[in-house]
């Protein structure tokens, strides 16, 4: 790893930097750059076989990608995100300990609360919450 100063500069090297070209308001083009080849190949075909792991983050990344933004890019995504935790396993000389497919829900537990109250007022309920003791 040692020729490649930084995870980011790796991604780029491979190819599967997220592309992102804005200035002043416009978004340009966003495509991802030509990289390596056959790393490429082998880091969608992970990418895709951890995406169809039941209960993992890169699962729940996926899936919570694919709505927005459409299968590809969430493929690219992930597969960015399995060459950084890669990178820096290697580097670290660590474990990889999941984050778990309810990752996005634990982080953003009060933007959750408030996004399903308002769909039930909408809906006509009436809604009091009341946490439930750990």
């Amino acid at each position: 790893m040692d020729p490649f100063g930084s995870a980011d500069h790796l991604s780029s090297w491979a190819g599967v930097c997220p592309g992102h070209n804005e200035s002043a308001g416009k978004k340009k083009s966003g495509k991802t750059r030509r990289g390596s080849v056959w790393l490429r190949r082998v880091l969608c075909e992970a990418a895709w076989a951890a995406s169809h792991c039941k209960q993992s983050y890169f699962r729940a990344q996926f899936h919570r990608l694919a709505g927005k933004k459409g299968k590809k890019r969430a493929l690219i995504a992930v597969a960015h995100s399995v060459l950084m935790v890669a990178y820096l396993l290697r580097k670290r000389g660590c474990v990889y300990e999941d984050l778990g497919c309810d990752y996005f829900e634990r982080i953003n537990q009060d933007q959750l609360t408030r996004y399903h109250t308002k769909k039930l007022i909408k809906l006509g309920y009436t809604v009091t919450l009341t946490p439930v003791p750990a």
